[in-house]
């Protein structure tokens, strides 16, 4: 495994490095995450329906993630061209496929959330002798 994922980095030309950290950025980021998230277990909502099921994001941290979102391709903006305004958000294939493969890490995370307690916990403990 360690192996071809060298071989896929190797792979890489130096433009693609810059799209790489961007993309990985998302797969980190809790607003990104809860967005894709979001929008996978209950398919297309406006803007305002997105931030009511994120607790504790801003609406411009929401727009700008969104904008985020968009830019590379992991959710479609549907612009219904109406007065009053009413545009919706939806995962795109793409976006569907990055769900999909955060499924096992988040699963994993799960699992071992007390082991990662613990470990904190025995850490903060030596680092208080320190």
């Amino acid at each position: 495994v360690l192996r071809y994922s060298q071989t896929v980095c190797d792979g890489l030309r130096d433009d693609d490095d810059v799209v790489r950290r961007e993309l990985l950025a998302h797969a980190g980021n809790r607003s990104s995450l809860g967005i894709i998230h979001t929008l996978g277990v209950y398919g297309s909502l406006h803007h305002a329906e997105i931030g009511r099921r994120m607790h504790g994001v801003t609406q411009r941290m929401l727009t700008r993630t969104l904008r985020q979102l968009e830019r590379d391709g992991l959710v479609i903006r549907n612009d219904f061209g109406e007065n009053p305004p009413r545009v919706e958000y939806e995962l795109s294939e793409t976006g569907m496929d990055l769900l999909l493969r955060m499924i096992p890490l988040w699963t994993w995370i799960v699992e071992n959330a007390d082991r990662f307690r613990r470990s904190r916990e025995d850490f903060d403990a030596r680092s208080d002798i320190d």
